[in-house]
């Protein structure tokens, strides 16, 4: 089949967003509310177990702080968290705290000069996927993106395929004429859940996660003077992604 559009996970995919924005957002909404809490690089890797920042702070709670007794009023302060945590989080994106991954741009305006479609498909807010794409892409970014599914849409959040299915539905397009772009065990677990060919690129976090069933595992989408490393699928001779290798990836898969 064609291929028609390309799907992308935001956090640790589009940017390292994790450990420099969204872990630092959560420390300063922990302080501003008066909470001895505090995630540091290593702690916070292993939240990533679980996706969305309300549901992080809850498993937080209930396998790291035993100590902690729950408010009455416990799911609106986890609310609040949230809140003040993703304002503190679009602060540092506006103040260009947070870099686009190498190729990222590149690709991103290979595909729309070649007509494919482009979505978004991630637990993050939309507020976060607003900011990041307005002060690390482009003013106009969000434009670019035909859908952008994001947040609590669903009842299920990754590794749980229900964005990425919401996402196709979204383009009505079959899931063999897409590729999902993500960086975790549980991202490629809700993408090729949804039956999408599914490319990845590792971040510090994710280097050791399990990603079969991946097109490729890559260090990054590369740039012409900034070379990638395909760490697992098919060798290239090219030293970055494009929507050529893209396609001779998916055909050869198909063959």
């Amino acid at each position: 089949m064609a291929l028609e559009a390309l799907l992308f996970d935001v956090d640790g995919t589009l940017a390292d967003t994790e450990r420099d924005g969204h872990r630092p957002a959560f420390n300063q909404a922990f302080e501003d509310l008066g909470l001895d809490w505090h995630w540091d690089e290593a702690l916070y890797g292993k939240l990533l177990a679980v996706t969305g920042g309300k549901e992080r702070i809850r498993y937080y709670i209930d396998e790291f702080r035993p100590d902690y007794v729950k408010p009455q009023h416990f799911d609106d302060l986890v609310a609040e968290l949230h809140k003040t945590k993703t304002r503190h989080y679009t602060e540092l994106l506006a103040a260009g705290g947070i870099p686009l991954r190498p190729g990222i741009k590149r690709l991103l305006t290979e595909a729309r000069s070649t007509g494919l479609r482009l979505a978004i498909a991630t637990t993050t807010s939309p507020e976060n996927v607003s900011g990041l794409l307005r002060h690390s892409l482009s003013e106009d970014a969000e434009s670019w993106f035909e859908v952008i599914a994001a947040g609590d849409i669903v009842p299920s959040k990754k590794p749980a395929p229900d964005i990425y299915s919401w996402a196709l539905k979204a383009l009505d397009l079959p899931p063999e004429e897409c590729v999902a772009f993500e960086d975790s065990r549980n991202g490629i677990r809700a993408s090729r859940g949804a039956g999408i060919p599914t490319l990845v690129t590792i971040n510090d976090y994710t280097a050791k996660d399990d990603f079969e069933g991946a097109l490729a595992v890559m260090s990054d989408l590369g740039e012409p003077d900034a070379p990638f490393k395909v760490l697992s699928g098919q060798r290239t001779e090219k030293s970055y992604l494009d929507i050529e290798l893209i396609r001779r990836w998916m055909n050869a898969t198909a063959g």
